[in-house]
């Protein structure tokens, strides 16, 4: 029995792998990755990485997104977002993106990862999962890089503002606005607080 053979065992469908991972079940690791690659067993997504397909009757299912970026940070501390995220609020952005955001405490910069390009920011703090509120302070946050008309994008803001959850927008804001974000949410958010009032 070859040895990949041996290593491939250890392997599940829809897996992604780090080399290092797979270092406890080979002793030449590099020669055996080589052989599932070029059998077709494994997918190189980038270097170090590499991926087992998962097969469904329509064919070879892409690894997760999430698994993806796990792996390749060694890490669950991230978010992952992207621009396209910003249509579901209703506040004017239509565009499309082929951009995936990685908010993460790790890596910084453009990556290519399994065909996909990815775009790592290293934030000091970022929620656990995207929310409404946390979506419109990261539209805010980001609408200058955006394809978008600003001031379109801005008045429907204000409109959204009002039918969020005005505590949560405001630890969102505290949280992770940027100094234009603040200026721009604190004002709305004190109005519907007094507005909550009068």
């Amino acid at each position: 029995m070859k040895k990949s053979t041996e290593l491939k065992k250890h392997l599940r469908r829809g897996n992604v792998y780090r080399r290092n991972d797979l270092e406890k079940w080979s002793n030449s690791v590099d020669r055996h990755l080589t052989e599932l690659v070029s059998e077709g067993t494994l997918q190189k997504l980038s270097q170090g990485l590499y991926y087992y397909p998962k097969e469904t009757a329509f064919g070879i299912v892409p690894p997760d997104e999430k698994v993806l970026v796990r792996s390749f940070l060694k890490d669950s501390k991230f978010l992952l977002t992207s621009p396209n995220d910003y249509n579901r609020l209703g506040v004017g952005t239509t565009q499309l993106y082929n951009k995936r955001v990685v908010y993460n405490k790790k890596r910084h910069g453009e990556l290519e990862l399994g065909g996909r390009k990815f775009f790592f920011h290293i934030k000091p703090r970022f929620p656990k999962e995207v929310t409404q509120e946390f979506l419109l302070v990261d539209l805010v946050n980001n609408l200058d890089a955006l394809a978008e008309d600003t001031n379109l994008v801005l008045s429907k803001v204000q409109s959204k503002v009002k039918t969020l959850d005005m505590e949560k927008l405001r630890q969102n804001v505290k949280a992770y606005g940027s100094v234009k974000a603040k200026k721009l949410f604190l004002p709305m958010l004190n109005t519907q607080h007094n507005q909550s009032y009068a």
